[in-house]
């Protein structure tokens, strides 16, 4: 008996040494394992114990049929139903099938190397782009025959190409919708022969944080698949820099390298993000977009057949954490909210609320005095975050105090109207102009007549805070025709704008030229 219990020691000291991550807190509920796993471990049939324990690794058998039986995790409520494959013969070594590995054979399939001809706008010679220059990233297969990638990776596209692993064979792609804020696009192949084998992957949910990733794609320096692990780091609203925009992200300790954008990073047999950026001057940091902005960008393009965008309040806000401020506005001790320090004249917003109104609440959840809401596993997220999840035209209700009275108001929410002839100007908002072309703006009639004075050529704007935005007159005023049209806007401009003459001769200068 004395042996038997130093063998059965031994062994399961090394079923522990095989264990590749600790289990987490909320998700160490125990998986009752076969029969033939408690012979593995318990080497006697003399000792009466059931075999309870929580599976965070794979075994696999030296049998001749090397046979893997899978154990599904369903002890929690996040739909992972993540699989584990256990020995079934009775020696144990070392493992081989990993999260990485299981991986790559579920991308195998599914992600594909993105080849892009692009030609950009040249700013200095507008009446010409720059040259012709090819670039590379990842995607990979969605559900309805569909390839999702970063909109960075096929920005000013002329020309996409796609290759399947495995495959010599590029096959030409059309880009089907694009959003630049989120840094997402959507691709469609036409070829029937392309998608012969092809399978998609399904999209999960937000990971916990120290859960292991693996990011899938075609980095450089090499030419075949690639995959990096990780864990997740931290989960937080984060400046897309593609579309200069605010919007959550999970930041990733894996390798995330030019060529790895667009891929997806897989957990499980799920999708929980897609890689887009890193931070620069900094070791093993990267980004992925979440499912949830994924999943709001593609209804998006479902249910209107286009990219409609991230909704914003049009609000510029301040923490209320000096006690001297809440008293001065009259909030009570239990109140917490942030003030309203600026309010977008364009916004529905405007129409209710008022500067130095405190917002106490967004859709009932109450918002913290650092401007936050409860997110998770006490965790805390900028409540900006429930408003983008908004879609175009949805009402949310903002309870606010207002001279020391609670109010409680209905409000529309809108998306910003981007455009690709705006893509990286997102952030200038409320901003007077001061300049136009080095011409001093004296008021908005003078604005307008400054404008289309222009004629052809570039158009430089100078703003507050000595920003710059730099328009081509051509493209611009295609583009404006395109937005009033997409966004169903009656008139470029009000009647007051408009010289009389012009009104005369019936010159219609919102339509589309």
């Amino acid at each position: 008996m004395f042996t038997t219990s130093v063998r059965t020691a031994r062994r399961l000291c090394y079923a522990r040494s095989l264990i590749c991550h600790i289990p987490l807190p909320f998700s160490s509920k125990a998986i009752s394992v076969s029969s033939t796993l408690s012979r593995a471990l318990l080497c006697s049939s003399s000792v009466t114990a059931t075999a309870a324990v929580t599976v965070t690794t794979c075994f696999y058998s030296t049998s001749g049929t090397n046979h893997l039986d899978l154990i599904r995790d369903n002890t929690n409520n996040s739909n992972r139903n993540t699989a584990y494959p256990v020995s079934d013969g009775k020696e144990l070594v070392s493992p081989r099938y990993t999260d990485a590995y299981a991986a790559i054979e579920l991308a195998l399939d599914s992600v594909v190397k993105v080849f892009t001809v692009t030609s950009s706008p040249n700013y200095f010679l507008p009446w010409q782009n720059k040259s012709q220059r090819e670039s590379m990233g990842s995607g990979f297969v969605i559900s309805g025959r569909r390839i999702l990638t970063n909109a960075h990776v096929v920005a000013d596209q002329t020309f996409v190409l796609i290759r399947k692993h495995g495959s010599p064979t590029k096959y030409r792609a059309e880009v089907q919708a694009v959003g630049h804020e989120c840094d997402l696009a959507i691709l469609v192949v036409e070829s029937e022969e392309f998608w012969e084998g092809m399978n998609y992957l399904e999209l999960g949910d937000i990971p916990y944080l120290q859960e292991a990733v693996a990011v899938v794609g075609h980095p450089q320096g090499g030419d075949n698949i690639s995959v990096t692990k990780g864990v997740v780091s931290r989960v937080e609203p984060t400046q897309y820099v593609h579309g200069a925009t605010q919007l959550m992200a999970i930041q990733i300790d894996a390798a995330i390298n030019p060529g790895n954008s667009g891929g997806p990073a897989i957990m499980g047999d799920k999708v929980v993000g897609v890689a887009f950026q890193n931070l620069s001057g900094a070791e093993n940091i990267g980004y992925i977009i979440p499912v949830p902005v994924i999943k709001h960008f593609i209804s998006g393009v479902e249910e209107c057949g286009k990219y409609v965008g991230f909704c914003s309040l049009g609000l510029s806000c301040q923490p209320a954490e000096n006690v001297q401020l809440r008293e001065h506005f009259r909030m009570h001790p239990e109140m917490t909210g942030v003030l309203i320090s600026k309010i977008n004249p364009l916004a529905d917003a405007y129409r209710v609320l008022k500067k130095d109104d405190i917002i106490l609440a967004f859709d009932g959840v109450p918002i913290a005095n650092d401007g936050t809401v409860p997110f998770r596993n006490r965790e805390r997220i900028a409540f900006d975050h429930l408003v983008s999840m908004k879609k175009p035209n949805e009402t949310a209700e903002v309870r606010v105090l207002r001279d020391g009275v609670e109010n409680e108001f209905s409000i529309t929410l809108q998306p910003l109207l981007m455009d690709d002839i705006n893509a990286g100007y997102e952030r200038l908002a409320e901003l007077q102009v001061k300049k136009v072309n080095d011409v001093e703006v004296k008021n908005l009639k003078h604005l307008r007549q400054l404008v289309d004075g222009c004629g052809e050529g570039s158009l430089r704007f100078d703003l507050d805070d000595e920003r710059v935005i730099v328009l081509n007159y051509q493209l611009a005023k295609v583009a404006t025709s395109r937005i009033l049209k997409r966004h169903r806007i009656p008139s470029a401009m009000s009647n007051d704008l408009i010289d009389k003459h012009e009104v005369e001769v019936g010159t219609d200068l919102a339509s589309p030229s």
